[in-house]
């Protein structure tokens, strides 16, 4: 079963919890048990497993990011100007992998699943697709 959902970002750098954007689609799909694999259809964005309790969490994870991949670099050559958003997205990961167990996430009590702008604010899309076992 596969499918795609859609995101609106809203600033330059977010991390967006789609946790239960998942679910709602699992449950609307009838998906009780498999892997459920997400991806990011963008070279700019990626998808990530982290705290989702905390929001602080989101800001120091993107602040680091910028520390280490700064928007503006002088010997960046890629002309679009965005090296730093193609790092950011490598480094995070377009996709995830994730059991899906009685049509729930399995997922610690402190985890969501983001979905990781680098360069927004977009429109962005991302592929879900089901191996149910």
């Amino acid at each position: 079963m596969e499918g795609n959902l859609q995101v609106k970002t809203s600033s330059h750098s977010q991390m967006i919890d789609i946790t239960d954007s998942l679910e709602k689609w699992l449950t609307d799909k009838g998906v009780k048990n498999g892997i459920l694999i997400v991806s990011s259809l963008h070279t700019t964005a990626g998808i990530t497993v982290n705290e989702n309790a905390d929001p602080d969490v989101k800001t120091d994870f993107l602040r680091r990011l910028d520390e280490v991949y700064p928007w503006e670099h002088p010997r960046d050559k890629h002309m679009e100007g965005n090296t730093a958003s193609h790092l950011k997205a490598s480094t995070v990961g377009h996709a995830q992998t994730l059991i899906v167990s009685d049509g729930k996430l399995v997922l610690g009590t402190w985890q969501g699943v983001y979905f990781c702008e680098f360069d927004g604010p977009r429109n962005r899309k991302y592929a879900l697709k089901v191996i149910e076992g």
